[in-house]
C-alpha cells in the first residue's frame, strides 16, 4: 500500500527535512509541500491526500486550526494526520483531534517511522478487503497401464467406461478414440474421483458431467442409453433427485 501525502511547515529547513523523510520512505509519496496551511487548503480539497505532516504553529493558520477545518469537512476521505512541532504543550490538543502521532522537533528518521508506519497500518485496516481469487482446481488424472505404457488420461476426458471382464474399455469424449486397459472395473472404480463418476451397473461406469438426461432406471448421454441394474438403483436414485 502506498499512502499519499503532503508536508507543511513554515520554517524552509524544517519543511525540507519532512520532504527527504518523505521521499527516502518506500510507502510514502510525497504528493505537495507548502509553506503554509491555508495553501494546503485548497490542494487537499482537488486532491486525494491519504497523509498530512504538518506544522502546529504557522502564521494565518495553525496546524490544529487545519485539523479542525478537515474534521469538520463532509469528505468522502479525510486525510490522516502527523503533528510536527517543537513545543509539547499542544499534544493534548492534538490527541483531542484523533492525530495518528506527534512528533516532537528535533525528531529523527527512527521517530518519522515509527509515525508513518503507525499510519499505514491504520489505513491497512481501513482498506476495503478484496476477497481472494478461489484457487483453480488442479485437473484430475487416473494412471492406467496400456500395453507396456503407463498413459496420464484427464479425467474430464471420459465419458463412460465399460467392463470386459479382466479389462475396462475407456471411451473418451473424442468419439473416435477408446482406451482398453487390463483392470477389473472395481479397480478404477476406486481409482476414479467420487463425485465425477458413478458406477450404475456390473458393467459400466458413467461420468456424470457428461449425462444429459435420466429415468427412473436409465441414464442417457445424447443418443446412447445405460440402464441402471438393481444392484446400484438406490444410490443413482439419490443422484437423480439432486440431478434435477
Amino acid at each position: 500500500m502506498i499512502l499519499t501525502c503532503i508536508a507543511i511547515d513554515d520554517e524552509p529547513p524544517a519543511l525540507d527535512l519532512l520532504c527527504r523523510f518523505i521521499g527516502q520512505t518506500p510507502f510514502l509519496k510525497l504528493e505537495g509541500s507548502f509553506s503554509n496551511a491555508i495553501e494546503s487548503l485548497r490542494f487537499i480539497s482537488e486532491n486525494e491526500v491519504d497523509l498530512i505532516f504538518s506544522d502546529i504553529q504557522m502564521p494565518d493558520l495553525s496546524g490544529i486550526d487545519l485539523a479542525r477545518i478537515l474534521s469538520g469537512r463532509n469528505m468522502g476521505h479525510t486525510p490522516s494526520i502527523i503533528f510536527t512541532t517543537a513545543f509539547d504543550q499542544f499534544a493534548l490538543e492534538g490527541y483531542k483531534l484523533d492525530v495518528i502521532d506527534y512528533l516532537l522537533k528535533p525528531f529523527g528518521y527512527q521517530d518519522f517511522l515509527r509515525g508513518a508506519n503507525k499510519a499505514l497500518n491504520m489505513a491497512s485496516r481501513k482498506a476495503p478487503q478484496v476477497p481472494a481469487e478461489p484457487a483453480a482446481k488442479e485437473e484430475e488424472y487416473i494412471y492406467l497401464k496400456v500395453e507396456f505404457q503407463t498413459v496420464k488420461i484427464a479425467c474430464a476426458d471420459i465419458s463412460f467406461i465399460e467392463g470386459l471382464k479382466d479389462y475396462a474399455k475407456i471411451h473418451l469424449v473424442n468419439p473416435d478414440r477408446t482406451i482398453l486397459s487390463l483392470i477389473t472395473l472395481k479397480a478404477l472404480e476406486e481409482k476414479l474421483p467420487k463425485d465425477k463418476f458413478m458406477r450404475i451397473h456390473k458393467s459400466t461406469i458413467v461420468s456424470l458431467d457428461k449425462v444429459t438426461a435420466v429415468t427412473k432406471n436409465a441414464v442417457y448421454m445424447d443418443k446412447s442409453m445405460f440402464p441402471v441394474s438393481d444392484q446400484y438403483r438406490d444410490e443413482f436414485a439419490a443422484f437423480a433427485e439432486r440431478w434435477r
